[in-house]
């Protein structure tokens, strides 16, 4: 039998929904907005505002009679820890619930360190943040992770990643879970720097493709306004997608030959480089020649950028988004990566396809993956489902 509580919370995740634009609202206008009984408002409400998910907001409507009170989404009410595992580097944020940075931390952890090395110093860093900005993890809400790697979605386990030896089924939601005590979620991190993306300013472009080329290469797709996983987690891995090149016989570290990651990725440019005499230890010190003005490392971009553009010609073929984002460590080489990149797209797809698309660098940076991580666990925590169940718990 359900409790008066129970009962006001069935519903009220819908009403946080409307109000989490930002707007106040008076209880008159939500009777208005939802065509419910104002009855049926004010129990949701109240459920709502136990909780302090909505409180009153600072200012008061006055329509000729007694003022009334308008209510507003308390971004503040819960806190989200967000990580952004890459290959060599890290980013970790504390965020409000509009994905609002309170603390952030950026910090070089290598992936190959193994996932007890990588998540008990994340643990720790994250308990740092959280002393920084003045909250308590019995704030936190939900700890979204990115990783750089194949992730199975329902499980959060990554699977076969090539550049994260031992990481291969390590439950990760279930070891923070342990440690942190809230609902974390685990995805592939260009899925969330898509997400970051498309949050952060691009929720008008409904077809999106956020590709990231650093020490590997994938992209994360979002499709009708949502992000496209596909049935296990693995769309978007473009980076062994075999392609025609003078290297095009060269191994990959999945196994295969040919590899565009194993052709155009970072961890390949910077390799050639250094057998060309170069001090290129990884992919930013390609970038940094560059930016230097380096003849042979802008030649070796602008091909690596054509030898991507072939497999997004493909992907604009099929897909048809209105824009490709590039982001990753190699988009620090700015017009001479993206150079490379529009001269095979624009040659070799549909003109219809290209009629209006955009391609251009990611206006986050890297910061694109931590704002996504922690949108993740936003998006899952405040929807109307999860919000009736906390309520009614």
């Amino acid at each position: 039998m359900l409790t008066g509580t129970s009962t006001a919370a069935a519903g009220a995740g819908a009403l946080l929904s409307i109000l989490r634009d930002g707007q106040a609202r008076t209880r008159a206008e939500l009777v208005e907005l939802t065509g419910l009984a104002r009855s049926t408002v004010s129990l949701r409400l109240d459920a709502l505002l136990s909780q302090r998910w909505v409180v009153p907001g600072d200012d008061v409507i006055s329509s000729g009679g007694r003022p009334a009170t308008a209510f507003t989404f308390n971004k503040s009410a819960r806190i989200v820890l967000a990580a952004d595992l890459g290959a060599t580097h890290a980013r970790l944020a504390v965020t409000d619930l509009a994905a609002t940075t309170l603390a952030e931390r950026e910090a070089e952890m290598p992936i190959g360190r193994g996932p007890e090395a990588v998540l008990t110093w994340l643990v720790d860093t994250f308990r740092e943040l959280l002393d920084e900005c003045g909250r308590r993890l019995a704030d936190v809400c939900g700890v979204g992770v990115g990783l750089p790697g194949p992730v199975e979605h329902d499980t959060g386990k990554p699977v076969n990643p090539p550049i994260m030896p031992g990481w291969d089924g390590f439950p990760v939601p279930d070891w923070l879970g342990a440690r942190l005590g809230v609902p974390v979620l685990v995805d592939n991190d260009v899925n969330m720097m898509a997400l970051g993306e498309y949050w952060a300013g691009r929720s008008q472009v409904e077809h999106l493709v956020y590709v990231k080329i650093g020490t590997g290469i994938g992209c994360g797709i979002i499709s009708g306004r949502r992000l496209h996983r596909g049935a296990q987690g693995a769309a978007g891995d473009i980076g062994h997608i075999r392609v025609p090149s003078s290297d095009e016989n060269v191994a990959c570290r999945c196994g295969n030959i040919g590899c565009l990651e194993a052709v155009a990725g970072g961890a390949a440019l910077a390799a050639r480089l250094r057998a060309a005499g170069h001090e290129t230890a990884d992919t930013r010190d390609v970038v940094r020649l560059v930016r230097a003005g380096n003849t042979e490392a802008i030649q070796m971009i602008r091909q690596a950028g054509r030898e991507v553009g072939v497999v997004l010609a493909s992907i604009v073929n099929f897909f048809n988004p209105a824009m490709i984002l590039i982001g990753g460590d190699l988009a620090g080489a700015g017009e001479h990566l993206l150079a490379g990149l529009r001269e095979v797209i624009y040659s070799r797809s549909l003109p219809l396809a290209t009629q209006h698309l955009s391609v251009r660098v990611s206006e986050l940076g890297d910061r694109a993956g931590v704002v996504g991580a922690a949108v993740m666990i936003i998006e899952h925590m405040l929807s109307p489902e999860a919000v009736d169940q906390a309520l009614s718990a």
